[in-house]
Order: structure tokens, then sequence, then C-alpha cells
């Protein structure tokens, strides 16, 4: 006869509630969180480590603040303070058109203004905050051969081991532009087909969009390099223009040793297809999570390179970026900016609140990336 001890019985029964309860409170893969619903417009989001919540606002629909702490459901903070939120092109020292965000693993908010803007607009510059302190603790001014007229700096990604931050530019001459942190110096690279814009349409809601050309005319949106992430040891840059449909790598170490234009060209390789997008994510794994903005969603390309969506909801009307948190959350910024006269040519149809979300994808993320 089989004898059972009633104490390793129940320690059996107690482990195997533990581990039900577990994966019950897991969420699901693709499942989509709220965070916050706000009057402003969000540009680009991201988390840190313990969860803070941190966003530009979009220059395409000012608010009375540039830069922010998301501290509820629907309120925020100047970030990191009200002297740096005083009114756009009122000063170098203010944050005049912000977009990129990025926090780095010493708890250092990365904001890249391109300041250029609409009315008065404001040298470019790269900007970085401690989020405990509230203190400057970099700045890095662009000269105008870095970032010539008609730039718009857009995303970036920081290694901040190496000290090194990688941004895109999605003006009239597509590039990416490296900024040695350490040695306070920047260098362009443009002019390669990977960073231009496809010949394809940018449609969202079904209808194909505009965007001033020479002379102010409207004309078909074509944007060139927008999304830009970083491999989880820094050693590949990932990229590809908004309007495309395939995903780019090379190698970081040519920019950190300064290669030539030609050897960066050379090194160049397309990692598989993506959607026409705003923003992407790479994970520690090697899989890219890029916003889809016809399919009103979120893509996934896997580090095997198959494409398949992770979401897709009707209140993403414009995913705009994607940065990882805490965990397996990938925090995206939502905010209807195809509703806005630069793309329609007619009156601002955008509807309050913008959302921030998150989305389990189940992979390891890496935060700030």
């Amino acid at each position: 006869m089989n004898r059972f001890s009633p104490t390793l019985l129940a320690t059996a029964l107690a482990a195997t509630v533990f581990v039900t309860l577990a994966q019950a409170d897991e969420p699901k893969v693709g499942q989509v969180e709220v965070i916050a619903e706000l009057e402003i417009t969000p540009g680009n989001v991201t988390a840190s480590k313990d969860g803070r919540i941190f966003a530009s606002v979009h220059g395409m629909r000012r608010g009375p603040v540039q830069l922010v702490e998301v501290t509820g459901r629907d309120s925020y903070v100047a970030f990191p303070n009200d002297a740096w939120n005083a009114k756009p092109g009122s000063g170098q020292d203010v944050m005049n058109t912000p977009h990129g965000v990025v926090i780095d693993s010493r708890d250092r908010l990365w904001v890249v203004d391109h300041g250029n803007w609409l009315e008065k607009p404001q040298p470019p510059k790269l900007v970085a905050f401690d989020i405990n302190s509230r203190e400057l603790v970099y700045r890095h001014d662009f000269n105008p051969w870095v970032a010539p007229a008609g730039q718009i700096l857009q995303d970036l990604a920081v290694d901040g081991e190496r000290g090194f931050v990688y941004v895109a530019d999605c003006g009239l001459d597509p590039a990416i532009v490296a900024v040695d942190t350490t040695r306070g110096t920047s260098r362009r690279f443009s002019g390669h087909p990977s960073l231009a814009a496809e010949d394809v349409e940018l449609v969202v809601e079904g209808k194909p969009l505009l965007f001033p050309g020479e002379g102010g005319r409207m004309a078909p949106a074509r944007v060139g390099v927008n999304p830009i992430t970083l491999s989880a040891d820094g050693e590949t840059i990932y990229y590809g223009p908004m309007n495309g449909t395939s995903w780019y790598s090379v190698p970081a170490r040519l920019f950190r040793e300064g290669a030539s234009d030609a050897q960066i060209a050379a090194a160049i390789k397309r990692v598989g297809a993506k959607p026409v997008s705003d923003g992407a994510a790479t994970d520690a794994e090697g899989n890219h999570f890029i916003t889809n903005l016809p399919d009103n969603g979120i893509d996934m390309l896997t580090s095997t390179g198959e494409l398949k969506p992770l979401v897709r909801d009707d209140r993403f009307l414009w995913a705009d970026n994607a940065h990882f948190g805490p965990d397996s959350w990938l925090y995206v910024a939502i905010n209807q900016l195809h509703r806005n006269p630069i793309f329609t040519n007619a009156a601002d149809t955008g509807k309050p609140p913008y959302l921030i979300v998150r989305i389990w994808t189940g992979t390891e993320g890496q935060p700030g990336r």
C-alpha cells in the first residue's frame, strides 16, 4: 500500500495553488492597459525601472508645458521644473520642441529638442536630467553642419554605458546623428537609401496623409528615418524610415570608432520587414516591437525575422513611440497626430483624451529602450 505524508500532500497542494494563482495573475501577451488619459498630446513616452513615466508634449499640438512627469490617470507636472517649460522660443535654456525621450540605466532622462518648429526656432540640443534630483547632468548643443537647417531630430537610442546617443533625423536630409557624450562631439551620417522614405503611402484611418513640401504645397507624406533602437549589448543600431517597409541594422562600433561614411554604408543590412511606423523598441532577446500606423496597432518582428501583429486596437490612433518599462511592459504614446492640420491642411480634429498605454509583451524588456 502506498502511504502519503499529510504534510507532503499539503505542501504539494499549496505549491499547485500558488503556481495556478501566479499564472492567473500574469497578463496575457498583447494585453493593453491605459495608463493615462491626458488633455495634452504626448509625443514620446518613457518609463523608469521603478515605473515613473515621463513624456514630451508634441510640437504639432502645443500645450501649457513641453516636458512632463505623469503623476496620475489624468495628471502631470512640468519636468524638470517650470523654468525649463517656459514659453517655446523664449530662449535656449527652455524645452522648445522636445521630442525623443529615453531613461537610461542610471536614471537619467535624455531629451532631444530639435527646436525648429514653426515660430521662433531655437538651436537643437540634447540634454539629460537626473530624474531624482531633477538637475541637468548633460548638455550638447548641435552645430549647424551636424544638424543643418531643415533637420527634425526625433527619436533616440541611448547607450549610457559607453556614452553614446544615436538620434534619428527625419528632416529634409534624413540621417543618423551620433553623439559621443564623453568627448562632447557629434557626427552625421546621411545620404544612404535606407534612411530615405520609400514611395509608400502613410495611411491612417483609411486616409492617405499629406505633408507640406516645397513652397508649402501639400503633397503625399514621405518621411524618412524615424524609429531607432539599440540591441541589448549596445552593439547594433536598428532603424527604418517612417514611410518604409524595411528594418535595417548597422554596427554601433563604426560610429564609436569614427568610421567613414563609406564604411558605415557598406555594413548596413536589412533585418526584415516592418509596417509604416513612427516608433519602435527592441527587447533583450532581439525582438522588435514596431508601431503600425495604418492598422492601429503594434507589430512584432521576431529575432528570426517573422513579422506578426501583437496588438490591433481601435484606440491606437497614431501610436507614436514605444519604450520598455519594468518587466515585459511596453509603453506607447497615442496622440491622433494624423488629425493635425499639418497632415490635413484643415482644422485639428483631434479629440482628447490622448493616451499613454502599456502592452504586455511576455519578453524580457529593457527599461528605457
